[in-house]
């Protein structure tokens, strides 16, 4: 479930890119937050930002994957879809094994219409390009066209996964967008958030003055005092 805390951490971290978020987490000490191998299936949607609900595969073995096993209505693949909180952000880790599909079109829609924010894998989806053409932020390494039964065991719902390298904690948050997906720490998710709104601010007021034709030297970062004033009289009018 998404708080009122939470909606507002999220409702900031959608103003913000996931390259300013990287630079935030390593003042802070983080370095490997940034999910590797990982895409957007279509670019230039919305910025996705959700908490993190997670979905655990491992190697599958034959006699306990057979295509019957998706009967059984405790199957961890479907309970993840139906079960994953409105606000959310499945993230499966598929071991950056793309050789059998992490979910399809199907999971994935249904996904959308329960209210989920996006779905992110390390290996791959099938029926990748009606995925792509849905209004829902879907990440992932390649398309993959063999079920996920194939190379895939679902084993595990919301405990701590590993996803392209990095640690995914339960209600972690995750953004997404055109450069790929980041990780934020849910015990410092607040704070990463308002100080990415203010890197933003000031990145704007960056790109204004380098555009105009200004060099970057004390200007990024912002040393030179005489340029310090001009920025905070620039907020002012912001």
């Amino acid at each position: 479930m998404v708080t009122d805390n939470s909606s507002a951490i999220i409702n900031k971290l959608k103003k913000v890119s996931t390259a300013t978020i990287a630079t935030c987490l390593f003042k802070k000490g983080l370095k490997n937050q940034f999910i590797q191998e990982v895409q957007p299936l279509e670019k230039g949607k919305s910025t996705m930002a959700g908490i993190a609900y997670t979905l655990r595969y491992i190697p599958a073995r034959e006699d306990l994957n057979s295509i019957e096993v998706f009967k059984n209505p405790e199957h961890p693949q479907r309970v993840a879809i139906e079960e994953c909180p409105k606000g959310s952000v499945l993230v499966i880790d598929s071991r950056k094994n793309a050789r059998a599909a992490s979910a399809g079109s199907i999971l994935v829609s249904r996904l959308m219409q329960r209210g989920a924010e996006g779905i992110v894998t390390d290996g791959g989806f099938r029926d990748s390009a009606e995925i792509a053409a849905l209004d829902f932020p879907a990440f992932h390494k390649t398309p993959s066209a063999p079920t996920n039964l194939t190379l895939h065991q679902a084993i595990a719902i919301n405990e701590p996964i590993g996803c392209g390298d990095v640690a995914v904690f339960p209600r972690d948050f995750i953004v997404g967008d055109d450069d790929g997906v980041i990780v934020i720490p849910r015990n410092i998710a607040a704070a990463v958030a308002e100080e990415c709104l203010q890197m933003t601010l000031y990145e704007e007021f960056v790109m204004e003055k380098v555009n105009q034709g200004s060099p970057i030297i004390g200007l990024y970062p912002l040393t030179d005092k005489n340029l310090k004033i001009e920025y905070e009289q620039w907020k002012k009018i912001k």
